[in-house]
């Protein structure tokens, strides 16, 4: 099992509250690779909110690469963040992490948020193309107001390395994975969290259901809808392909992944709608042990089980600050004046939604709908 720790503020916080939260859950998790997404960001990043963001890595001969193609497209640099870099025993360094802020090509400034959304997928997709082969670009998002960091190491010894406990880079919601090496060789790509335009989500377990679900939505012919160096990137793709393309809420999500029996969606006052969401997204069900956190593009923030509720998952907090953990005693590191008595676990039925800024949690039910 890996180990999920995020949390969600009205304030700004630093990823290391993220990270030590997973510390405290160290037995779930073997250093074998930290993914970090952050959202809401504040510092330097807050007046820059409105452009994209490029996070990755890549080699001397990558960075070349990486600036003749940005140039091309006619992408202008505005801004270079890059971790401050500390020799870590256990850590090997790679030539350059950054998180790139760009301003769009003049001709696409005053187009449609859709469009300039598919020109930054576009681009990611073909910088990780570029990159393939040799590993000399790796680019997880390009979007703005997101920023990802990943590697190859125990969560606190990565922290240490990117000087994350010196740094003032800070966020108002960050998702940590700490990874547990299960089916799959050691590849960044396939270290949570994932994103795809504005959503975002992580995962604890193992989707036995992967095959039919990828092919289902290589099939639709979307862009984005590909890789899958990891079984559990189909999450953030349902989650995108449910509420994006579709333009279902978000509880819906639920239904499609872990959809009820239709003796139980008859009592359901939109029964019509659950009934053919159930018959026509069929291969999108996941079959877990599944626990799935993520975010959607205005900042709200879930978590979710599968039927078997094999892996666990708490919630709690307060208004203001609310932390989605694995365990409990994660929970007690990032958010310790709570009351307790509070503290979510969610069932198979549940879906636990906070809303953005940490505002309100609610406990969505799919029996009740």
């Amino acid at each position: 099992m890996c180990r999920l720790a995020a949390l969600t503020s009205a304030k700004h916080f630093s990823p290391m509250e993220t990270i030590i939260a997973l510390e405290t859950m160290k037995e779930g998790h073997d250093g074998s690779g930290m993914g970090l997404m952050l959202k809401g960001l504040g510092g330097e990043f807050e007046e820059l909110r409105d452009f994209p963001i490029l996070s990755g890595i890549c080699s001397k001969d990558g960075a070349h690469t990486l600036d003749d193609y940005m140039n091309r497209l006619g992408f202008t640099l505005k801004y270079t963040w890059t971790p401050k870099l500390k020799k870590v025993k256990g850590i090997e360094s790679r030539d350059n992490y950054f998180a790139r802020v760009y301003d769009y090509p003049e001709m696409y400034k005053d187009r449609s948020l859709e469009m300039k959304e598919h020109l930054l997928l576009q681009t990611r997709l073909a910088l990780r193309e570029l990159g393939k082969a040799d590993e000399s670009i790796i680019a997880f998002s390009f979007y703005p107001d997101i920023l990802a960091l990943k590697e190859v190491g125990d969560p606190m010894q990565l922290a240490e390395f990117f000087g994350l406990d010196k740094d003032p880079l800070k966020a108002k919601i960050v998702l940590a994975q700490g990874r547990q090496n299960t089916n799959y060789a050691i590849n960044l790509y396939a270290c949570h969290p994932f994103f795809l335009q504005g959503y975002g989500t992580m995962t604890n377990g193992e989707n036995t259901a992967f095959i039919p679900i990828r092919e289902f939505l290589s099939g639709r012919n979307i862009l984005g809808y590909s890789g899958y160096n990891s079984d559990s990137e189909v999450f953030c793709h349902i989650l995108h392909y449910t509420c994006r393309q579709l333009g279902y809420p978000l509880n819906y999500y639920k239904d499609v992944i872990t959809p009820l029996k239709q003796a139980e969606i008859d009592q359901r006052s939109d029964n019509e709608a659950v009934s053919y969401l159930k018959k026509s997204l069929r291969p999108l069900c996941i079959d877990g042990p599944n626990c799935v956190i993520g975010f959607t593009p205005d900042g709200t923030t879930f978590m979710l089980q599968d039927a078997k509720k094999l892996r666990p998952g708490v919630v709690g907090g307060g208004s203001g600050k609310y932390g989605l953990m694995s365990e409990t005693c994660g929970l007690d590191s990032a958010v310790p004046k709570r009351d307790k008595s509070k503290d979510i676990f969610p069932m198979k039925y549940d879906m636990v939604i906070i809303k953005p800024d940490a505002k309100e949690v609610t406990v969505w039910n799919q029996l009740h709908g």
